[in-house]
């Protein structure tokens, strides 16, 4: 794919950040209204379009993408964990402090940039799985683990959190997260053969078609209300998410045996910026807030020629 069209595709998907942008720098939104339409993306619009996506797929197809999610669950928990040690053992950081360094390192704003993004390059039907896939390594997995550890961590100073701190209750908050537990529905419904019907497909499409562009817009008002603070650790945070953790995919699809199409895939949903669902997290242990909310802003910012270079490279 040539350099021009992929700043064709790249052009109309930045042009609605920065609209979102405006209007949370100028203060048309405010902090209320962006956790609004974050609430919109992830817990309706985009788990109904994934529903929609892995219910109109034959069984056979749900069953091949096996691989995908082994790749998937490698990369991003494999990535976590390394990332855990290195924080722990080499830099020193407290076991609450490495989680939330290594979590924002690690998740990617696949559920705000992943169907703009693939969906211009594959079509939206082709990526609603691996999406959803990464949606349950994410939010089935990824932030319960990270949250499990931050907990020991608090545990360890005696200041462990609140009812949700119990491992069985992480776990169970994160599946109930409609990003996980919806796709897992759907993917068991499939796996019986359910197939939705045209009813259910256009009464969902209301508000699944809404996802891109809300999405996209949350991702500039989230960076717009957002203070940047120019810290080297949430540079190395920005870093290690938008181009390290792509690398290690790489190795990853390599040794999972990938065909190319799904690697590129899972390379540029890890590839996205930093997620602002980490960050909350991080805010929530009061730990490296300061740093992962700028982390999240600086590694946006840096996709801006992360995201061409890759998709010029693998394409």
């Amino acid at each position: 794919m040539s350099l021009g069209h992929i700043f064709l595709v790249l052009i109309p998907i930045f042009f609605t950040i920065i609209l979102g942008y405006l209007g949370g720098y100028l203060n048309i939104f405010n902090a209320d209204s962006s956790k609004g339409l974050n609430t919109l993306v992830t817990k309706f619009a985009l788990p109904a379009h994934l529903f929609i996506g892995i219910t109109t797929t034959s069984k056979q197809t749900l069953i091949d993408q096996w691989p995908f999610f082994l790749n998937m669950f490698i990369g991003i928990i494999g990535f976590y964990v390394i990332l855990l040690l290195i924080a722990k053992f080499v830099f020193k950081y407290d076991v609450t402090k490495a989680s939330m360094f290594s979590l924002n390192s690690t998740q990617p704003a696949f559920a705000f940039m992943g169907i703009s993004v693939l969906g211009s390059l594959f079509g939206q039907q082709e990526v609603a799985i691996p999406i959803a896939i990464t949606g349950i390594v994410v939010n089935a997995i990824l932030d319960p683990l990270a949250t499990i550890v931050g907990n020991i961590g608090e545990s360890n100073k005696g200041k462990a959190k609140d009812e949700k701190g119990s491992t069985i209750g992480i776990i169970l908050h994160g599946l109930s997260e409609p990003l996980a537990c919806i796709p897992l529905l759907a993917v068991v419904l499939t796996l019986f053969g359910f197939h939705s019907p045209e009813i259910v497909q256009s009464a969902l499409d209301q508000i699944g078609s809404v996802t891109s562009g809300v999405a996209l817009f949350a991702v500039g008002v989230t960076v717009g209300i957002r203070k940047i603070n120019f810290q080297g650790v949430a540079f190395g945070i920005s870093l290690l998410k938008v181009i390290v953790l792509p690398v290690f995919m790489i190795l990853v699809a390599h040794l999972v045996g990938l065909n190319h199409a799904d690697t590129v895939k899972a390379i540029l949903l890890v590839a996205f910026p930093g997620s602002a669902v980490a960050a909350m997290i991080s805010t929530r242990f009061d730990s490296l807030t300061t740093e992962t909310a700028s982390s999240f802003v600086i590694s946006t910012i840096l996709s801006l020629i992360t995201l061409p270079i890759f998709i010029s490279w693998l394409i």
